[in-house]
């Protein structure tokens, strides 16, 4: 589900809930909503209050680490894209077509995305994007060295690779984890209720309309950037590729 869709669910359903309240105000009878029976409810709305701000201080600091994260493994891959560059070059010739390969496989990632549902994905005859590391990893053990200098450039290529390819498959197991929907349905049922709250000790007139509308807008926004940043690499708030643009940039040079 995308995150304007979810954050423009939870403004409907914030609304909504608001016009519940005030809908049950103007047909409760005044003793329901006197000065003790407020004091109440404000007491025992304080409570689901603070819960829902610690569950959403949780599901934002959350989501600013899978971001954070997100963003340190494409710096890392980056850079070991081009550590392995680098170190194939140094073997010698017998690498360019190992070489060539490992830019194919930046260019496929660059044009599908960085996602889960993209990278292993086969496009007519072109792999998925762990059958071309497999291919790079297999010419790899394919050289012959012929010194102990090329025996240890093999080696290391062969531990960086190994180390993209890690990457890739770790990419796969994560990119299912997402929003922890459960949790988010509580929270909003739980500002749903405050709402209503509002709405039911809240005098219709415009101006307290209009702040209660832009407090709804703005838990929205909060629920809209926790969805976003939760899927780094989608969305409107998504990790920059330009660690890859400046990879594939320097690769393949001698």
């Amino acid at each position: 589900m995308g995150s304007l869709l979810v954050g423009g669910l939870v403004f409907v359903f914030l609304s909504m809930a608001t016009s519940i309240g005030l809908l049950v105000r103007g047909r409760l009878p005044d003793h329901h909503l006197n000065a003790e029976s407020k004091d109440v409810i404000r007491l025992a709305t304080a409570v689901v209050g603070t819960l829902s701000a610690l569950a959403l201080g949780l599901l934002i600091a959350s989501a600013k680490s899978s971001y954070d994260n997100a963003e340190v493994e494409m710096r890392t891959a980056a850079a070991r894209v081009l550590l392995l560059d680098r170190v194939m070059a140094q073997y010698g010739p017998e690498t360019n077509k190992a070489r060539q390969l490992l830019r194919e496989l930046i260019e496929k990632r660059l044009s599908r995305g960085w996602t889960a549902e993209t990278t292993d994905e086969t496009s007519g005859n072109a792999p998925g994007e762990y059958q071309d590391i497999e291919a790079v990893q297999a010419d790899l053990r394919s050289l012959a060295p012929r010194d102990a200098v090329q025996h240890s450039l093999q080696a290391r290529a062969l531990e960086v690779s190994g180390m993209l390819a890690e990457t890739h498959w770790l990419l796969v197991e994560s990119g299912k984890e997402g929003l922890p929907w459960a949790f988010l349905t509580v929270l909003v049922c739980w500002l749903s209720l405050l709402f209503a709250t509002f709405g039911l000790q809240a005098p219709a007139n415009p101006t307290v309309l209009s702040i209660l509308l832009v407090c709804a807008l703005s838990v929205a926004g909060a629920i809209f950037l926790v969805s976003d940043m939760a899927n780094p690499y989608v969305g409107l708030i998504r990790v920059s590729d330009a660690p890859l643009q400046f990879a594939i940039e320097r690769l393949g040079k001698p």
